[in-house]
């Protein structure tokens, strides 16, 4: 498979006049080409940093950062306008930011055709495919006011893909829409995805649009702590049969982030003891970690 979006020990600090920020702390990430994955985190784990450098808005202090071969940290100002128009496209969480309100859908849709200079002919051609592909047909000629949040979504999926970007970026998508939009949200992306190939990274809070990906990645403290691969196999009987996996990430020095519910769930706390086995190693609770927990109940 084809990298299409590769970070390594990437790093963002954002500096006031007195306090200084490490947003991203040595993030690594790597995304094959065609892939459609989803980035979780908590409020501060630096998930809305790495989409904003991943979009060309913020510029990384260190480390490197490469989508379908720009390198983001080397780009001039006129090449970052360049790759936001041409290499990318992005869909805000706020349809408001997505779409102009006295322009029909289809005309929405035109609009960014119309700014590359592209002939009458082919934009209204590029247009309907992409009105065609998500399935808005019957509300095509109408203005965003006049459309339900999850349209509203889809036209804006649709102008985020009208010149052909090679990577699209959807920043909670679904944190405005109920479950019924939702679901036709995440199944506009998945068609897509699935015809006409683009890399699709949905950066999401919300655990049901996490789980209908095929890997989810989790931030934390601005590295990555953890991944979920989820496949589907048909076995003997022709049922299907879903799997998941969960993996961490082992870093250059051996630092790994423990998944958050096996911490709570072991009670696992300050020091822990750690044992080798013949193909794996064991992490138990030690004495003082459970005296520290015996502690805490008669509290």
């Amino acid at each position: 498979m084809t990298l299409q979006i590769e970070c390594a020990d990437l790093v963002k600090i954002f500096s006031t006049d007195e306090v200084e920020v490490q947003a991203l702390q040595g993030l690594t990430l790597e995304v094959d080409q065609g892939e459609l994955i989803a980035i979780v985190g908590a409020s501060g784990s630096g998930k809305s940093t790495l989409l904003a450098i991943l979009t060309g808005l913020e510029v990384p202090t260190a480390g490197r950062a490469i989508v379908a071969g720009h390198d983001l940290l080397t780009m001039t100002s006129a090449q970052r306008t360049q790759y936001r128009r041409h290499t990318v496209g992005f869909v805000w969480q706020q349809t408001s930011r997505n779409l102009l309100p006295y322009y029909t859908a289809r005309q929405n849709i035109a609009m960014p055709l119309a700014i590359a200079g592209m002939p009458r002919a082919q934009r209204a051609n590029r247009t309907e495919q992409l009105v065609e592909l998500l399935g808005m047909g019957e509300f095509a000629g109408r203005r965003p006011a006049q459309l339900s949040g999850g349209q509203q979504q889809r036209v804006s999926i649709a102008v985020a893909l009208a010149n052909e970007p090679e990577v699209l970026f959807a920043d909670e998508p679904t944190g405005e829409l109920d479950d019924i939009n939702s679901q036709l949200v995440l199944d506009a992306l998945a068609a897509v995805n699935r015809e006409l190939g683009v890399t699709i990274l949905i950066v999401t809070h919300d655990e049901d649009v996490s789980a209908k990906v095929r890997r989810t990645v989790q931030i934390r403290d601005g590295r990555l702590s953890t991944e979920v691969h989820r496949s589907t196999e048909t076995d003997e009987f022709g049922e299907q049969q879903h799997r998941s996996q969960e993996f961490v990430v082992l870093d250059r020095v051996g630092r790994l982030q423990l998944p958050q519910e096996y911490v709570r769930s072991l009670g696992l706390d300050g020091l822990v003891r750690v044992e080798l086995a013949d193909d794996h190693a064991q992490v138990h609770p030690t004495e003082r970690t459970a005296a520290t927990e015996a502690k805490d109940d008669q509290r």
